[in-house]
């Protein structure tokens, strides 16, 4: 038997017994229910289920599963048990003849089975377990989401409601105050109309009683109110009697019987008046009315309060300007300024403090800034990567001097420039665009290749996308080749190697290329990455390869750049021209260019009246990348200066008044005596000096500089070249002026001086040195400095004479009709065309005569007919200068 706890004696079996003593197993399965989420925050409850596998044990530690059966016990038993039961009893009261039932070992395979089935079963038991955590935990953080999705909900659902509610408090306010104001002018509309149609009234009545016809007599008041009608020239009264009319009406007006008497008087067809009865007096016009409005209205605007503004002072300010900018009259602004101890007219400037106090005392509030805000933004925002598109190359062509730059420049354009240029060097930095019909054109810029032009070439590199480095096949590298090099390397641009002179019969290209080995230039014969063209300018040979190989380098740098913005570009050169005013010849970088547009270049600004490219076409705009002249600006910037576009003129005249006052500021003041060039040697040598003080004029500013750079270069710590002054253009009194006060050297190069300025020099003793070649005018300095001047030729002006007519005589030429102004005309000197101070042409005297005869001179104030060899290109008003070249050995 078993014990109370459903245990046989043998402990094979274990099973429960409930309190009604029946057996029965545990629960195997349990039922749960979690919540499966979906995107977008859906979700929904499912029911699992967990079931459980119940393994017994048997005799000899086999398992077995029990199951469950009918039967009293309220169980099912399998036959396994009822016969241990059956054994068991046997053995207790040895009433069976049954011997005792010994079941069968398991095999170790079976073993291994059950164990098997067993471990799986407590492992998805473990597996059942921590799925049903898993959800519950997932269950629980779903709710605590939705608990504070909730709460946000509720949250921004009170916001909500708040906001609305001050919404319509803010909408029911102002509809009140709407409908208040509507009711208050429609108040005031009623009564307008009212006393508008009691005017009306007023007019009408006056008119029908202008109509009224009067009798001849006026009759006694009686009971008859009818008379006889007089005729039409009686019909209206006289003057007298309407303003006795008018006067009675006035006194019976508070009287409303006899007033509403007359009226219906006035209006029966017949009426005769006394000569006590006077007309009604009428009201106010509709002019009036108005003018009494507008008044009222003006004498609101004048009660409210006046309006207080920021007023932005910068260093200086005019008092116009300054009354601008705070709404109110030009006068009361000075009359402030009196009070305050400073006389100014509406046109002068005043500064800063001042001006802060005078904003102060109208009321508004000063705002102090400084001067070099007015230079914020000149730039323009950047571009964004979506706007900018491919653009044209831009080339410098750098190399030594007499190398061919210049030749195999014109070769491309098919034009000639080197016959342009004095002594066949290159002294102008010029721009061109060459364009051989595929692919995109080149921008190209030549450069000069002497040695006094080194700002030049860095300035024309930093500008720049690719250097073509020319180098005649017979010179090989030389040293301004060397300093081309490096410029382009300082600028990080790449290099095209142009080997020119391929024609000559001493030319050797390898030795070229093996020479700039030793400078970090590797051609491609070579293994390197630069490209290498043998060409000819002369011959014109391989022209196209050299233009395609540019091409190829611009296609991997890939240039781009924004055309749709304001330009913005870089001065090249900047001149002079008689006729057409300053003339500046600009590289766009960015942008677009047009004709009208307001520039600002360095310390210059204009209105660009007209673009001409490279070709003497006029064009309306000018594209990024493309070299352009434009005229209207309203001085000579400086080469090298920044060319922006600007909103209006306002803001150009701002940004230049402040550039100008900061080179005004820059420059050296100089005081001393006069002297001249023979006394500054003789001082040198005796050691009073050491600087030599001279005054530059030129014609163009790349020439200027390359003259300031060469000069400070020869000096030394002994003695050394001061330059107190240099600018474009001919030689003015100011300059002499100048001179006269610091005892200076005034030079000229490729300019003159005008007639005022000679006379000024000529008065005070100073001497003008004239140019046009710059390693002349540097070798002259550098012999003044060391003090040892060796002979050389030097010019001798012997006079002027000033063109009064031009006479055109065929098969000679062209005459000018001349009066000799100051010296004398020789006829075996030589003459120099002058047109505005600046030469245009140097040659010979072809002819002079006094009235028919052919005569050696011709001295001041006689007329005298000439003619210059070679040259016809002569106009009224031209000056020729006659000059004779000697050999001077000069000693200090």
């Amino acid at each position: 038997m078993s014990d109370a706890k459903g245990q046989d004696r043998g402990g094979r079996i274990e099973l429960n017994r409930s309190g009604g003593g029946k057996l029965e197993l545990k629960t195997t399965v349990e039922q749960g229910t979690v919540r499966q989420s979906f995107s977008h925050g859906r979700s929904k409850p499912v029911a699992v289920e967990v079931k459980k596998r119940r393994i017994g044990t048997g005799t000899g530690g086999s398992m077995r599963k029990p199951a469950v059966g009918g039967g009293k016990g309220g169980g099912e038993r399998t036959g396994d048990e009822r016969e241990v039961r059956r054994s068991a009893r046997q053995d207790q009261g040895g009433k069976s003849g049954r011997g005792p039932v010994v079941l069968k070992p398991l095999t170790d395979e079976e073993k291994k089975v059950r164990l098997k089935a067993l471990s799986e079963a407590r492992k998805n038991e473990e597996e059942a377990r921590k799925r049903a955590e898993e959800n519950a935990r997932r269950a629980a953080e779903e709710l605590a989401r939705r608990k504070e999705e909730e709460a946000a909900a509720a949250l921004r659902k009170e916001q909500e409601a708040a906001r609305r509610q001050e919404e319509e408090d803010a909408r029911r306010k102002a509809e009140e105050q709407a409908a208040r104001l509507l009711a208050e002018e429609e108040a005031k509309r009623k009564a307008a109309e009212e006393t508008e149609k009691a005017r009306q009234a007023e007019v009408q009545a006056d008119a029908a009683a202008d109509q009224v016809v009067v009798a001849d007599e006026p009759a006694a008041v009686s009971g008859e109110d009818v008379a006889a009608p007089r005729p039409d020239s009686a019909k209206r009264p006289a003057k007298s009697t309407r303003r006795a009319e008018g006067d009675d009406d006035e006194r019976g007006r508070g009287k409303p019987g006899r007033g509403a008497a007359k009226r219906d008087n006035r209006r029966g067809s017949k009426l005769t008046l006394g000569a006590d009865d006077d007309e009604p007096v009428r009201g106010p016009s509709l002019a009036k009315l108005k003018r009494q409005r507008e008044r009222e209205r003006l004498a609101k605007v004048a009660s409210n309060e006046p309006q207080v503004r920021e007023v932005v002072i910068p260093e200086t300010i005019t008092v116009q300007e300054l009354a601008a900018r705070m709404a109110i009259r030009g006068a009361e602004v000075v009359k402030v300024l009196m009070r305050n101890g400073v006389l100014a007219t509406i046109n002068q400037s005043i500064d800063a403090d001042t001006a802060e106090i005078v904003v102060s005392e109208f009321g508004h509030t000063p705002k102090r800034v400084s001067e070099s805000d007015v230079e914020v933004g000149v730039e323009g925002a950047e571009d964004h990567d979506s706007d900018l598109k491919p653009r044209p190359p831009v080339v410098t062509v750098m190399g030594h001097v007499d190398h061919g730059k210049t030749s195999l420049l014109d070769a491309l354009r098919k034009s000639n420039v080197v016959s342009g240029e004095a002594g066949g060097i290159t002294q102008h930095i010029g721009a061109y665009q060459v364009d051989i019909g595929h692919g995109t054109p080149v921008a190209f810029i030549d450069t000069p290749g002497h040695a006094a032009f080194t700002a030049m070439r860095a300035r024309g590199a930093s500008v720049t996308d690719i250097v073509v480095l020319v180098v005649a096949a017979d010179d090989g590298v030389m040293p301004q080749t060397i300093e081309a090099i490096s410029h382009a390397k300082a600028a990080g641009v790449p290099v095209v190697v142009a080997v020119n002179k391929c024609d000559l019969p001493d030319a050797d290209p390898s030795r070229v290329k093996q020479e700039l080995l030793s400078h970090d230039i590797v051609v491609e014969d070579f293994g390197g990455d630069v490209q290498a063209v043998e060409v000819s300018a002369t011959k014109k040979q391989n022209l196209d390869k050299l233009i395609e190989a540019i091409q190829l380098q611009a296609e991997l740098l890939e240039l781009k750049a924004n055309p749709d913005r304001e330009a913005q570009g870089f001065i090249i050169e900047a001149r002079l021209d008689r006729g057409r005013g300053v003339v500046a010849t600009v590289l766009v970088q960015k942008g677009t260019l047009r004709v009208g547009d307001i520039v600002v270049a360095g310390a210059q600004w204009g209105r660009v009246r007209a673009l001409v490219d490279d070709h003497g076409r006029n064009v309306k705009e000018a594209g990024p990348s493309m070299p352009v002249e434009i005229l209207g600006l309203d001085g000579v910037p400086e080469a090298g200066d920044v060319m922006s576009v600007v909103d209006n003129e306002r803001k150009a005249r701002e940004i230049v008044d402040y550039r100008q006052r900061k080179r005004r500021g820059q420059q050296i003041a100089a005081t001393g005596g006069k002297a001249t060039l023979e006394d500054m040697f003789n001082q040198l040598k005796a050691g009073e000096i050491q600087e030599l003080p001279v005054v530059i004029k030129s014609d163009v500013h790349g020439s200027l500089e390359a003259i300031q750079a060469g000069l400070d270069k020869i000096g030394t710590d002994e003695a050394k070249v001061r330059v107190l002054f240099g600018a474009v253009g001919g030689i003015t009194e100011s300059d002499i002026t100048l001179a006269q006060a610091s005892g200076a050297l005034v030079v000229g190069f490729n300019v003159r001086a005008n007639a005022q300025a000679r006379e000024l020099a000529r008065r005070e003793g100073l001497e003008i040195r004239y140019y046009s070649i710059i390693y002349e005018l540097l070798d002259e300095m550098k012999a003044v400095l060391s003090g040892m001047l060796a002979p050389e030729a030097r010019e001798v002006i012997l006079g002027h004479s000033e063109i009064r007519e031009v006479f055109s005589i065929s098969r000679v030429g062209k005459i000018a009709g001349c009066m000799v102004i100051d010296g004398l005309m020789k006829r075996s000197a030589r003459a120099r065309l002058l047109r505005d101070d600046v030469v245009i042409y140097d040659g010979e005297l072809g002819s002079l005569k006094r009235f028919k005869d052919d005569v050696r001179e011709v001295r001041q104030g006689f007329e005298c007919g000439m003619s210059i060899e070679g040259y016809n290109d002569i106009r009224q008003g031209d000056v020729i200068e006659a000059y004779e070249v000697q050999e001077v050995a000069r000693t200090l």
